[in-house]
């Protein structure tokens, strides 16, 4: 079809039971048969730039990896950046549909300028979304994650995900990927706890961490809704021009002031997507990458041996603070480290013989830093062991200087202390290489190129009653730019479809057009849905994976 008709409270787009419909941007577009071989030629080459870089990382370690282990480790990340590719085409959708549907910019032109913004998104992020993903996971699969239940987990999860974004997509519905990405987390959480008996929940998910992550994701949704609502009134106020407020005449473009804001808030949402959403795939590639490959990434051996000393003098300030507190101290490290991960997973950590504990594991760690001059010269064998030690003291640590009960205990000097020691630990095991940030971003802008014509008619059609105009799309995704951002900002997922779908209602209520109702149940139906099903997908994946690794011998 060259046109599409806007047509109220309907599931088609080419349906005529509603009153006078008007004429929809052209989505049909022919692509040059340019395009598909640049497409394919960047596709490979970002693939082949990853193997290359696996490769090189290696090599630089000493570290070989056979050919079915490199086959796996290909696998898996295959299946990683497939999740960001379906996140694509599913959540970037909604950037573009203002500016396709306010005739500002053709579709074609729209999703690849989205594309490139959301590379750009990807490549300045920080990572802490990324690690916010990953401190979901049960501190059991995370701390071993290259055994079977690793990356049995890391299948499972990225599979069911998958699978409920295909799902969404194909009838049209605006669903967030963040939301099926924790709900797959959850599932394997579960699972694993229940495979284990869960007589004390240790081997279960961080709920602390869940409910402050799902708090994100419920109320951005409202934000998102009420702000747009209150934006555009306050526009409709100060802001006089007719033009604004009004349906786009056939397919003429808005006049060039309002086009240029469209196009800006466009890119805003584009590169605020970037920087949140393709963060959630890094986090679970590095795990895929410490898992297969502990010696080249399971510590940060970019970080200077300048770096060094000023690190080890902080860990010996801590564990000072720590033994100040501390009711004895286990001399054995093998002690140390179990009850450390005991009070990690219990998070029960205000406690001083949790602070003994930690002391020893501290100086331990310190020394042994100390010893090979700086994280990159640990050897190969000596990795995994410290590197686990390290996530250990920096998660617990991280719950101390964040906990009450603590923080009445040590002086402010101590918790800065703890603080900067946590900032140490986290450099030295919390990274993303380059070429993981580009591989992602290659994966998340190619992505958004394909596949995005059935959420963007959703989108622009069928969650008010009238067309989308300048004002409603320009208020929409300035909110869901600045939401999305400031999440960002507090190392927070949140979810671009929920926050700019809801912007779209909330401005159509406040531009006087109601809203089409079965659209709207449909996609609540489809939130609510989305945590239990991933749950359930992942689960049982989970539970599959490990039946046949165990039946194998595995």
């Amino acid at each position: 079809m060259a046109t599409s008709t806007f047509a109220p409270d309907t599931l088609t787009a080419d349906s005529s039971a509603a009153s006078p419909p008007r004429t929809g941007p052209k989505l049909d577009h022919s692509l040059h048969p340019a395009g598909r071989w640049i497409f394919l030629a960047v596709l490979i080459g970002g693939l082949a730039y990853a193997g290359f870089s696996i490769a090189f990382d290696t090599a630089q370690v000493g570290e070989s990896l056979a050919g079915g282990a490199f086959a796996f480790l290909a696998l898996a990340l295959l299946i990683a950046l497939g999740f960001e590719f379906v996140n694509g085409f599913h959540d970037t959708a909604n950037a573009v549909a203002t500016v396709i549907y306010t005739h500002s910019m053709p579709a074609p032109l729209a999703v690849v300028w989205s594309g490139f913004f959301n590379f750009l998104g990807v490549m300045l992020s920080s990572g802490a979304v990324a690690y916010s993903i990953v401190t979901l996971l049960p501190v059991d699969l995370i701390l071993n994650v290259g055994s079977v239940g690793g990356f049995a987990m890391i299948f499972a999860l990225l599979l069911a995900a998958i699978v409920w974004n295909l799902a969404t997509w194909a009838v049209g519905l605006p669903n967030s990927s963040s939301h099926a990405l924790i709900g797959s987390i959850l599932g394997v959480g579960l699972a694993n706890q229940l495979m284990n008996g869960g007589a004390d929940g240790t081997s279960g998910v961080d709920m602390a961490q869940v409910w402050k992550v799902l708090s994100a994701l419920a109320f951005s949704p409202i934000v998102g809704f009420v702000g747009a609502l209150l934006l555009l009134l306050v526009m409709k106020r100060f802001l006089r021009d007719k033009a604004l407020y009004e349906a786009p005449e056939g397919q003429t473009p808005p006049p060039r002031g309002i086009r240029a804001l469209l196009i800006g808030t466009c890119t805003a949402v584009s590169f605020a997507h970037g920087s949140n959403d393709g963060q959630k795939g890094m986090g679970l590639i590095m795990l895929i990458l410490i898992g297969c490959a502990p010696t080249a990434y399971a510590l940060n051996r970019t970080m200077p041996e300048s770096a060094t000393p000023a690190f080890v003098q902080t860990a010996q300030a801590a564990s000072a603070a720590y033994r100040a507190h501390a009711d004895g101290a286990p001399t054995d490290v093998g002690a140390a480290r179990a009850q450390v991960t005991q009070a990690l997973k219990s998070k029960h950590v205000a406690d001083p013989v949790v602070y003994g504990a930690l002391a020893t594991l501290s100086d331990d760690v310190s020394s042994r830093i100390a010893g090979y001059g700086s994280l990159g010269k640990v050897p190969a064998a000596a990795t995994p062991n410290l590197r686990n030690d390290m996530y250990l003291v920096l998660d617990t640590t991280k719950l101390i200087a964040a906990d009450k009960a603590a923080q009445g205990r040590f002086t402010a000097q101590e918790i800065t202390t703890l603080k900067s020691y946590d900032s140490g630990l986290e450099q030295g095991t919390r990274y993303i290489p380059t070429w993981v940030k580009v591989t992602v971003a290659l994966a998340l802008g190619l992505g958004t190129m394909v596949g995005w014509k059935r959420i963007v008619v959703t989108v622009g059609e069928r969650i008010g009653k009238t067309h989308l105009t300048y004002g409603m799309g320009a208020s929409a995704e300035l909110v869901a730019a600045s939401t999305i951002l400031l999440a960002v900002n507090f190392g927070m997922p949140v979810s671009t479809t929920h926050i700019l779908s809801s912007g779209v209602a909330g401005a159509s209520v406040a531009n006087g057009a109601g809203l089409q109702r079965r659209t709207v149940m449909n996609m609540a139906l489809a939130w609510v849905m989305t945590l239990p099903v991933a749950m359930l997908l992942s689960g049982g994946l989970y539970w599959l994976l490990l039946t046949l690794a165990h039946t194998l011998g595995y």
